[in-house]
């Protein structure tokens, strides 16, 4: 069933908004097409009406809209000075910003001759560049976007988590969590987090409904986007060279979703593409590989559009980064179903793609923590806290334990230790070690 449109909120996106609106940094919020940008603006637009600033004083401008296809810096200069009110503060609202030429000129103009409050959205990193700050000195705060967490991802398809008890052996049992969709039926929430694997957290799923026909189309609009509009267009938009065939960068991003979590090196991608069949080698002589700094520019092109996003590697003993074998991960699961297709793979590193971005929504910096010759799948960090994270999908065996165990075991420090499994079979804790459910982990504040 396909579900009528609702602005849903995103709490803690809004609040950050919220907590800068009348201060002087330019607020903007970044993130993938269709993560949710539109919708934050949306959301503070009605926040501003609910606390009394008039509808006259918001002032708000989709650069997707066929009506500003043409519009210029200087032409949005005038359009905003036109509709400003004498003495009154203006809340000027630009969405995909991106697309106008020059456009911090424009915003730097406002900042300087109105009384304002500014908010932006745009899909490529390139927005952030370095004329950006060089234009705004260094006044503007970002808000990262993201798609759905799972929490949000229940709250977006009307699913309420109850504590249920089930009868056994005539004696009730432990409590244990259920989801309940809007008509009164319940489902283990195992399987509406595996729903969430499948299909992925953009909001846009919640509009269509979790139907796999579906949700390819608009998966695949997303991606298309992201390619044709954010990464090949904006490359002619800059004058760059370095991003012109379609067939290598879509071969690099299924190269890269179908290798989430494990050790890259960039310098061997192509060779391999070439030893996986996905390109040409010409007559042995290997010309048709690309250089190590091509397949960088290809990869680079992916980050700034929020596709992918890259993990170093930390010494722990060391107390360094390390330059060599990181790590990707893709912004959406939902996305790298739809280019690898809908079945069971890898599941272990797909697991650790939840919890990765799932840490940056909760603020930390995330690295991998190398120990001896051994690997912790995540050190997060923030200002008051350091974790150390294992991700695996059972705890059951004894092996699988020892072997997610053992670099943990090493770490000397008094920092919380985590092991978050999908089954975390009856053990709470090893030596100080603590393991959790990852649904219940997902879900916690």
């Amino acid at each position: 069933m396909i579900k009528s449109h609702k602005l849903k909120n995103r709490e803690s996106y809004l609040s950050k908004l919220i907590a800068f609106q009348d201060t002087e940094p330019v607020k903007i919020a970044t993130g993938i097409r269709r993560c949710g940008k539109s919708s934050l603006l949306q959301l503070m637009i009605q926040h501003l009406l609910d606390t009394g600033v008039s509808a006259e004083q918001i002032l708000s401008v989709n650069f997707e809209s066929f009506a500003f296809r043409h519009m210029t810096a200087d032409g949005l200069y005038q359009y905003v000075k036109e509709r400003a009110l004498p003495d009154k503060r203006m809340y000027l609202f630009f969405d995909e910003l991106q697309h106008l030429e020059a456009w911090e000129e424009a915003i730097n103009a406002f900042r300087v001759d109105l009384d304002c409050d500014i908010y932006i959205t745009g899909s490529n990193a390139y927005l952030l560049s370095s004329e950006y700050s060089t234009y705004l000195s260094g006044r503007c705060v970002e808000i990262k976007m993201l798609p759905l967490s799972f929490q949000e991802f229940l709250a977006f398809h009307d699913f309420e988590v109850e504590e249920v008890n089930s009868a056994w052996s005539g004696t009730l049992s432990e409590p244990r969590s259920q989801a309940f969709d809007q008509d009164g039926n319940r489902y283990d929430l195992r399987e509406v987090f595996d729903a969430y694997m499948h299909f992925g957290g953009m909001p846009g799923i919640a509009d269509i409904g979790l139907d796999q026909e579906r949700a390819l189309l608009l998966l695949d609009s997303i991606y298309s986007t992201v390619v044709v509009r954010d990464i090949l267009e904006r490359e002619k938009r800059r004058g760059m060279r370095q991003i012109t065939d379609s067939t290598l960068l879509r071969k690099i991003v299924l190269f890269l979703a179908d290798n989430i979590g494990s050790n890259i090196s960039l310098s061997s991608i192509g060779n391999t593409l070439i030893n996986a069949g996905l390109m040409e080698q010409d007559s042995g002589k290997r010309k048709g590989v690309p250089s190590p700094h091509t397949i960088q520019s290809y990869v680079t092109a992916l980050q700034e559009s929020y596709f992918f996003y890259e993990i170093k590697r930390f010494d722990i003993k060391g107390k360094e980064f390390l330059r060599t074998l990181g790590k990707y991960y893709i912004v959406d699961m939902g996305l790298r179903n739809y280019l690898l297709g809908f079945r069971n793979r890898d599941s272990g590193h797909a697991l650790e793609n939840v919890v990765y971005f799932e840490l940056l929504r909760r603020g930390y910096d995330v690295a991998i923590g190398k120990i001896d010759n051994q690997e912790i799948d995540f050190i997060a960090t923030n200002t008051d806290d350091k974790l150390y994270i294992q991700v695996t999908e059972s705890m059951l065996s004894e092996d699988v334990r020892k072997r997610e165990l053992a670099p943990l075991q090493k770490i000397r420090d008094n920092y919380p230790k985590l092991v978050l499994s999908l089954d975390q079979g009856l053990d709470a804790s090893y030596e100080g070690i603590k393991s959790l459910n990852l649904i219940n982990w997902l879900l916690s504040n």
